[in-house]
């Protein structure tokens, strides 16, 4: 909360200051009425001088007008003073939560940075606005109420000034209270937003499924929750209000009981108990304002801590100067263009390693495959490569350079990515593929034509026009496959990471799309990453994994000969038996056809269409059907 107030509200403390003389005039206009009739009830009436009544209603309108006028443009320019305040904190946090980590995005979770962006920043954004308007008009009112009262007299007065430190110690207690209800209140609502998000986004599988009652019963449950502690914060900052009224209200009875005393004693005027009343009126509102300003603070507070937590996290993937390179790569190596990964490990969780001692290299213009079980580290090893996370041990090269040297922005721009379960927006074809980078229309219109996405968004251009619904919704699968694999292709990247981009791709377009990638991107450096055998086979290096271990490096036939694992992955895709000579490209069965980019027809891989007919295996079964 100090870094809002000193920083933020810095370069508004000016339009701030002149805010709060303007509300300091136009609150003391307020005081200033209750006197004015005071006087006119004791003094002027009693004379019978009606010049002097109009003279004296005049000044009273007139500070009436004044106090107005006064009061709306201090508003005005506290509204302005917070919006634009906030406008600025929320543009730093949104920017500090995309240059997170995922270490750190995964920390925080997403539900609750969203929730910081939208709950918290509204709750900081009422405080600056309250505090500029009641804050100062407010205690300016109690403060001028209690002078003004001890000026009319001074012995009613001291009772007023009896309950007041009974008020402030029970507002003090209140607050200590709610601040914490506060925080777990917040805490909840990340839980709820985060339920939310996900049956959401889950909504089909829940149908599908038919276990709406089950995940009613979770919403119910988080539901409770934020209940619960939405209902201890509010009865607990509740004790407020009525407490105050009871103090006050008393305090007000001792005055009327006192003042009835002076008055039938002479020593006091029935004007300035009329006058005491309303300045008692007027203390208690500001001390109603104050309290519920103690609310918004309390609140403020806890959402100033969460937001602040988010603008101090420090860059924990600093970039920095190349260090020693390890003995596995030597100097020819470090100085190629492509990718090293030299030694390589590396642990989501630092206990457990997700990738083990990683060495390999890929030369510029080569396509690297990456094949293995769910869960072996494929997309681990494309997140280390870009540096979404940083290597445990070892280090990666890019074009001889470790990957930690780079700025983030220049090491990003190296790649065009498509990743598992990658994002559709809600706007046009055109600007999903070409993201706000600097890309002129021809070359979307090429990348569309080599992820053979051409076909089926100038149909949608004609038909019902190029718009797209949030995720994709009404694109199929293979159809948001190719826009994203458009995306990665638009900006021509010197590296290419397609991980598991071609899954819902049927293979015919599969192999057509391959065949672009070697035609028009021979100097791009491709990551493959697939469960499909027939994705990578084609590949210069195939990479298997098997729990964060590579268990086999080398070309397809190498690895007919040499990995048993890959063997495996060949025999429950396509049931096809290396060792009888029915592989891919040998015998006379030809599994998976001709041409898979790889070649000319009647090389190993692909699609084959002999006579009008084609076939391809099933990799769920390992099954041939004629297309």
């Amino acid at each position: 909360m100090k870094k809002i107030i000193s920083i933020y509200l810095k370069p508004y403390y000016g339009r701030m200051g002149i805010g709060f003389a303007i509300k300091f005039i136009g609150s003391v206009m307020d005081l200033c009425i209750p006197w004015v009739l005071a006087y006119v009830i004791d003094n002027v009436i009693p004379a019978g001088s009606l010049k002097q009544i109009y003279l004296w209603g005049g000044v009273m309108v007139f500070c009436s007008l004044l106090a107005v006028a006064f009061n709306i443009i201090a508003n005005r320019m506290a509204s302005r003073v917070a919006s634009e305040a906030t406008q600025i904190i929320r543009h730093d946090l949104f920017a500090r939560t995309m240059y997170l980590s995922d270490r750190q995005t995964d920390s925080f979770t997403k539900p609750s940075l969203i929730s910081r962006l939208t709950t918290d920043t509204y709750n900081v954004n009422q405080m600056i606005g309250r505090i500029q308007r009641l804050g100062v008009r407010a205690p300016i009112l109690l403060v001028g109420g209690i002078i003004f009262t001890m000026a009319l007299d001074p012995v009613l007065a001291s009772v007023l000034l009896l309950v007041i430190p009974i008020l402030a110690f029970v507002m003090t207690a209140v607050s200590r209270k709610g601040m914490p209800l506060y925080r777990k209140l917040q805490e909840a609502a990340d839980k709820f937003v985060c339920l939310v998000r996900e049956d959401i986004a889950g909504i089909r599988v829940i149908k599908a499924l038919s276990k709406m009652d089950y995940e009613k019963n979770k919403f119910d449950g988080v539901n409770q929750m934020v209940i619960t502690c939405e209902r201890n914060a509010e009865q607990t900052m509740a004790v407020l209000n009525p407490a105050m009224n009871m103090l006050l209200n008393l305090g007000l009875v001792g005055v009327i009981l006192a003042g009835a005393y002076r008055v039938n004693a002479g020593t006091s005027e029935v004007g300035k108990i009329l006058a005491f009343m309303t300045y008692f009126t007027i203390i208690l509102n500001a001390m109603m304002s104050i309290s519920r300003m103690f609310v918004i603070i309390n609140k403020a507070v806890a959402s100033g801590a969460r937001i602040q937590q988010v603008l101090d996290c420090e860059d924990d993937m600093v970039t920095v100067t190349e260090g020693m390179k390890a003995a596995s790569v030597n100097e020819t190596e470090a100085g190629n263009k492509g990718i090293v990964f030299d030694r390589v490990t590396f642990s989501y969780n630092k206990t457990e390693a997700n990738l083990k001692n990683l060495s390999f290299s890929v030369k510029k213009g080569e396509m690297l495959g990456v094949i293995g079980a769910t869960g072996s580290g494929k997309t681990t090893l494309a997140a280390l490569l870009m540096r979404l996370v940083d290597v445990d041990e070892g280090r990666i090269l890019i074009d001889g350079r470790d990957v930690r040297s780079f700025e983030k922005k220049e090491l990003r721009e190296k790649f065009g990515v498509v990743f598992q379960n990658d994002t559709i927006f809600e706007d046009s074809i055109f600007e999903n593929v070409r993201m706000g980078r600097k890309l002129n229309e021809e070359d979307i219109e090429k990348a569309l034509v080599y992820a053979q996405a051409d076909e089926f968004t100038r149909e949608k251009e004609q038909s019902e026009g190029a718009m797209l619904d949030i995720k994709g919704a009404n694109l199929s699968g293979g159809q948001k496959q190719r826009i994203l694999i458009a995306r990665a292709l638009a900006a021509h990247p010197d590296f290419l990471v397609l991980d598991d981009s071609s899954s819902a791709l049927d293979y015919r377009t599969d192999s057509r799309l391959r065949r672009q990638l070697k035609e028009h991107f021979r100097d791009t450096t491709t990551i493959m990453i697939a469960q499909r055998i027939s994705s990578v086979m084609h590949a210069d290096h195939i990479l298997v994994l098997e729990d964060g271990e590579m268990i086999g490096y080398g070309t397809h036939e190498e690895l007919m000969e040499s990995c048993e694992i890959y063997q495996e992955i060949i025999r429950s895709q396509t049931g096809a038996d290396y060792k009888s000579g029915t592989e891919y490209g040998a015998g006379a069965d030809h599994r998976l056809g001709v041409e898979y980019g790889h070649g000319e027809e009647g090389e190993r891989g692909g699609y084959e269409k002999r006579k009008g007919e084609g076939r391809y295996a099933d990799p769920s079964g390992g099954l041939s059907a004629s297309l």
